[in-house]
């Protein structure tokens, strides 16, 4: 019998098939427990009489089949399957579904487009940080775009067009010739087919925008690993990305690292409906988003909404995941902030440097569930591959600088510490853990840290380095460290 705690979802896309199995752990977080993934091409299966093939049918089959045995023993309150655009379309999806329900040992729904928008929302919003941002995400799916502008975790505004790269690609490349005349008659239909998002999406309605599902995973990895952004679609890496596909010619000579088999057949389709998207709505970033209708599945299936402070939840949920002192944070935490408001910093409290400082404080001695020895790189890595908070790049990316740098030899950020955005956070938080080394309130009583352009000055009341001797030599070692940055860090130890 699966354990209670554990939920699926699985996704009969037009391209590929999907279960995503989760865990409900601590704060109602879902962690990912297993992902299986098979390329079915349904969206390829349907004939002249819009009815799924015989052969696109037993692919669907077979592939539930493997869901199903996997499957075996969880309740049904724990599943959620749904079916999207090609199920929408097949005129034959009840002799499908009917045996594909029996293998799968589940109900399958065949949703709505706007459902499908509307768990699209949910699951990519699930995976971005905490924000009041209005979002825009575009999702190009087989054989269906959808459009959805929410804030927070709700969907506010769902579209769904029937394009998609599968139909697409089967539509203008059905013998994978790449042409110039190809591709602009794809783009054409695309921007025809999605002409009402013009006025219903315009600039002024959202703040940001996202791409999710396969096509926008697609070209990020393409993009990625030749050298463009690793996150960001633009229309000038776009126009890359078509010039090289009209380069190769053919389906079959494309030679781009990146580039997944399973993809290849449908990439110019896929691209063709991005080119139009992104011009009609006037998107200059796209950001390529994690999240996805499965995810949208299984908090449905959790029925519990997201805290209203969600890293907070996050953060104490790793801390209860990895054994942290919370006691000692909170304290480290207290002297980190004492030490950044003495700095004078002239940076908001809500600017990336405290915001990570805070995280960091909290998150700093992560990295002692894995080992003592070394537990600041154990804990680095921690915060930077871990898939449970949702930070942005650059958030996570400074959180992982101050979590490596708060103890050891400062060599290890060379580049980074010359920025004053990493230097005066880490210091923050490298005095904050000398300072409470006992793992009990450090006496604070006059002692004073100032800045003066780069240097720092710590100075302590008379008495204190006789009364504190430890705390002392700690904090000569730590003037040491400075000393070998383009920062010092100067004591007058009384």
């Amino acid at each position: 019998m699966a354990p209670e705690s554990l939920l699926a979802a699985v996704d009969l896309g037009s391209n590929s098939f999907r279960l995503e199995i989760g865990r409900v752990g601590t704060h109602q977080r879902i962690e990912r427990v297993e992902y299986l993934k098979e390329t079915v091409r349904q969206g390829n299966g349907l004939n002249e009489q819009q009815e799924l093939t015989q052969d696109a049918m037993q692919r669907g089959w077979d592939c539930l089949a493997r869901f199903g045995e996997r499957l075996a023993g969880f309740a049904p309150e724990q599943v959620r399957a749904v079916a999207t655009q090609t199920l929408r379309e097949a005129r034959n999806r009840d002799v499908f579904i009917e045996r594909a329900n029996a293998l799968l040992g589940f109900p399958i729904e065949v949703i709505s487009g706007e459902e499908e928008a509307r768990l699209i929302y949910r699951g990519v919003s699930s995976l971005l940080p905490a924000s009041p941002q209005r979002r825009l995400v575009v999702d190009i799916g087989g054989r269906s775009t959808e459009v959805i502008i929410g804030q927070h975790g709700q969907a506010r505004q769902v579209a769904s067009y029937p394009i998609g790269s599968v139909a697409w690609s089967t539509r203008f490349f059905p013998d994978g010739v790449l042409s110039r005349a190809n591709f602009s008659a794809a783009i054409k239909a695309a921007q025809e087919a999605l002409a009402q998002t013009v006025s219903a999406y315009p600039g002024t309605a959202w703040d940001c925008a996202y791409a999710s599902s396969g096509t926008a995973n697609a070209v990020g990895d393409i993009l990625a690993a030749n050298g463009h952004s690793e996150k960001m679609i633009t229309p000038d890496s776009l126009r890359w990305l078509h010039s090289q596909l009209m380069e190769a010619g053919h389906v079959d000579r494309i030679k781009l690292a990146g580039l997944k088999e399973d993809r290849r057949a449908v990439i110019a389709g896929g691209l063709s409906i991005l080119i139009a998207a992104l011009g009609l709505l006037g998107i200059r970033e796209l950001e390529v988003a994690q999240g996805a209708l499965r995810q949208g599945a299984l908090h449905d299936l959790l029925a519990h909404e997201p805290p209203e402070d969600r890293e907070a939840a996050e953060i104490a949920a790793l801390q209860q995941d990895f054994r942290i002192d919370t006691a000692h944070a909170q304290r480290v935490r207290r002297v980190a902030q004492w030490a950044w408001q003495s700095l004078d910093a002239q940076l908001p409290a809500s600017s990336l440097s405290a915001h990570a400082l805070d995280a960091a404080s909290h998150l700093h001695e992560i990295g002692m569930r894995i080992a003592l020895s070394a537990y600041h790189r154990h804990g680095a890595y921690i915060v930077e591959h871990c898939s449970a908070a949702t930070w942005s790049v650059e958030l996570r990316r400074r959180i992982t600088q101050l979590v490596l740098g708060h103890q050891g030899k400062l060599r290890k950020l060379e580049a980074a510490i010359e920025d004053p955005g990493v230097a005066w956070p880490l210091l923050a938080l490298r005095l904050a853990v000398q300072l409470c080394h006992a793992r009990r309130e450090p006496d604070l009583k006059d002692m004073q840290l100032r800045r003066s352009g780069d240097l720092f000055e710590l100075i302590t009341p008379p008495g204190w380095a006789s009364s504190y001797p430890q705390s002392a030599q700690l904090l000569r070692t730590e003037a040491a460290a400075w000393q070998k940055t383009p920062w010092t860090l100067q004591l007058q130890l009384r």
